[in-house]
């Protein structure tokens, strides 16, 4: 069963492709692929929401010291009866919550379009109605879709430690079906990857060890924000590599 509760600290690095795949194989001593996907690889499609004045962007793009996302999300390809996962995501002081239920994706539209009761059709009816009450509060409506493709890996002796790379960054809002799979338009340069470490205690030394090597440095990089803004504003790539360099 999927896990529904998160809670770890989260590192965002934005880096080129060959460097992705360079760190790749250097971590392999390290740490496994994860068990989904193949090598770790997999495609996520999430449907963001916000409100009408844009409230949920204003408070990630100002780095508020406590926010929160809400979202849907399928893997892979997807149909109208797989499972899809509705989350709400809080960070706070650099600390990621993450609470979700699966559900069938037609029934996750039901309620969000049809308002329909589907409460019990949730795999955590209680994280269902704090996500329901989330909405209520900010009145959030589906505003925009955000794929992209992901290798994971996992920890092998460090159980808590996972390392993420996500490319073909793609956003869209003309087209708020996630069943209709990854398209739309790249709002991260496609030469470049957002690399997440991800853990609830310290990044162990060895891996602390390849970022340096590397002159990695933090960078935050907000899906959802950068793909408002290409919606909103036409920019070709809100990042691109000048940012690296």
């Amino acid at each position: 069963m999927a896990l529904e509760v998160f809670s770890r600290r989260e590192v965002k690095y934005l880096i080129p492709f060959e460097t992705y795949e360079a760190i790749a194989r250097e971590i392999a001593a390290h740490m496994r692929f994860d068990r989904f996907g193949r090598d770790g690889k997999y495609n996520i499609v999430s449907l963001y929401f916000d409100s009408e004045d844009g409230r949920i962007y204003s408070e990630t793009r100002n780095k508020l010291r406590f926010r929160q996302k809400l979202r849907l999300r399928v893997y892979d390809d997807a149909d109208l009866t797989s499972t899809a996962f509705l989350e709400v995501k809080q960070k706070y002081n650099n600390v990621v919550n993450k609470r979700r239920t699966g559900l069938p994706l037609h029934a996750a539209y039901d309620y969000i379009y049809g308002g329909g009761d589907v409460v019990e059709a949730a795999t955590n009816p209680q994280i269902f109605r704090e996500a329901d009450h989330f909405r209520g509060l900010y009145n959030l409506t589906p505003q925009v879709v955000v794929s992209y493709d992901r290798q994971a890996f996992h920890g092998i002796r460090e159980d808590d430690l996972r390392v993420t790379f996500d490319y073909n960054l793609r956003c869209r809002s003309d087209d708020l079906n996630i069943e209709n799979g990854p398209h739309g338009t790249h709002f991260i340069d496609p030469g470049l990857v957002v690399m997440e470490v991800k853990m609830s205690s310290s990044i162990p030394l060895w891996l602390t060890e390849i970022l340096s090597a590397h002159g990695l440095r933090k960078e935050g990089v907000s899906k959802f924000c950068t793909s408002i803004d290409v919606e909103t504003k036409g920019i070709e790539y809100a990042v691109n590599e000048k940012r690296t360099g």
